[in-house]
């Protein structure tokens, strides 16, 4: 009996003990902890829900940004299958302002017939009996094949007129006008040892007449008195831009007056450093770092000067003229606010002709005519498939702003609500004033 009521006694303690200890049991169908599971499976839905819409909007962004940067790609490479167009197009009507001004001048011209020659250019220059020029050759028609071996000459590529040839007499003229017969004479060398050893100076830094080329000139009885031009490849700054894709002659590729409809000024011929034809060994001469006599000797002479049909078209394209221009029937702009005026003075020495300039057939005007109008065709098929790009660009830039905007807000609504749920329970989940 008394071990009976020893158990009643203890009894209601253990189970006050068992109640209290962390390690009982819990009760699951316990209101409180029913309702805590349940805010957890909502916490854990919510999270889920904002996870999967936040990866759906930034794959949907993604896309976006893929499709606008593909539009983009298509726009660039129409537009500069239109710019291509545009240049070969503006290339033909060149060509063709060459060749109709070409038919006039043989009409007009009392002798088709003369071509200057090479040995006519080096016939002038020998004429120039007491000029550095004209020692010089001078010096080759005596000594023939062996003056390159010369130690004074073999670093000598030649005279300036020399050097090149032009498509026809008048625009030789006014190129040996332009540079005047000064750089006409100039004398060519490869590299700055080749112009040291024309011209020695004694101790007293006086010039050594009986040296060098003026020694040269005072052993045939031809001293050089006057001040003579001579030119270093190698110093001087070379073109550094693009070449003419393709071009058996490599000219150059300079950017093209443009009127703000995108067309050449009217009577625009082309760049006199590109009218420049050289021969296959000048062609081949390269400087040390690789550069030839077009984008050294002639771009330094000529620089970007323009080449027009009239003196009023010449006139008129003032505005896109930067560094000077000429025109075939004589006018000379030498560069901004400096105009050469007065009748044309005839030089006496000129550029050589160009043997073999390319003959027309009666029918070339017409065909060139007829793939100027299919590249127009094709232009404007390029420009309506731009138009479309276009739209179609701005259409998916405009679906990205809106879901970039939809992303944002939300971000935002989810981070509200965030805060929100982070309130324990039966706190005032509303935010304090």
């Amino acid at each position: 009996m008394l071990h009976s009521n020893h158990q009643l006694l203890i009894s209601p303690r253990t189970l006050s003990t068992q109640e209290s200890s962390p390690f009982s049991p819990v009760d699951q169908n316990d209101p409180r902890v029913i309702a805590e599971s349940e805010t957890q499976k909502e916490e854990f839905r919510r999270v889920e829900f904002i996870v999967t819409n936040s990866k759906k909007l930034q794959d949907d962004l993604q896309n976006l940004g893929l499709r606008i940067k593909h539009h983009e790609e298509n726009l660039r490479f129409l537009n500069n299958c239109t710019n291509s167009l545009d240049e070969s197009i503006l290339d033909i009507q060149v060509a063709l302002g060459k060749y109709h001004l070409s038919g006039e001048a043989k009409t007009e011209n009392v002798n088709t017939n003369y071509c200057q020659t090479e040995e006519d250019t080096i016939e002038q220059i020998l004429r120039q009996e007491k000029s550095a020029a004209g020692i010089l050759y001078q010096l080759k028609t005596r000594h023939g094949s062996q003056a390159p071996n010369i130690a004074l000459t073999k670093d000598v590529l030649g005279i300036v007129a020399t050097l090149g040839k032009i498509d026809n007499d008048n625009l030789s003229r006014l190129l040996s006008e332009y540079l005047g017969m000064e750089t006409m004479l100039a004398i060519v060398c490869k590299t700055y040892e080749g112009v040291k050893a024309l011209e020695l100076y004694d101790r007293e830094s006086g010039i050594n007449k009986s040296a060098g080329i003026h020694g040269l000139g005072s052993s045939i009885g031809r001293p050089i008195n006057a001040r003579f031009l001579a030119i270093c490849l190698e110093d001087l700054r070379p073109y550094a831009g693009e070449f003419v894709a393709g071009d058996p002659q490599r000219k150059i590729a300079l950017l093209k007056p443009r009127l703000p409809n995108g067309k050449c000024p009217a009577g625009f011929l082309g760049f006199a450093v590109n009218m420049i034809n050289l021969d296959s060994p000048n062609l081949s001469s390269l400087t040390a770092s690789g550069h030839g006599l077009r984008e050294t000797l002639f771009y330094s002479l000529f620089s970007r000067l323009q080449v027009y049909r009239t003196r009023a078209e010449m006139l008129l394209a003032i505005p896109f003229i930067s560094n000077g221009a000429i025109s075939l029937d004589g006018g000379i702009i030498r560069s901004n606010g400096i105009f050469s005026l007065g009748n044309r003075k005839d030089i006496e020495v000129t550029f050589p002709i160009s043997s073999g300039t390319a003959y027309r057939p009666p029918y070339y005007m017409q065909t060139e005519e007829n793939k100027i109008k299919e590249m127009k065709w094709e232009k404007e098929r390029l420009l309506e498939d731009v138009e479309r790009e276009q739209a179609l660009l701005n259409q998916t830039k405009g679906k990205y702003e809106s879901k970039k905007q939809e992303f944002i807000k939300f971000l935002a609504e989810s981070s509200h609500s965030t805060f929100q749920n982070q309130v324990p329970v039966g706190q005032d989940r509303s935010i304090p004033r």
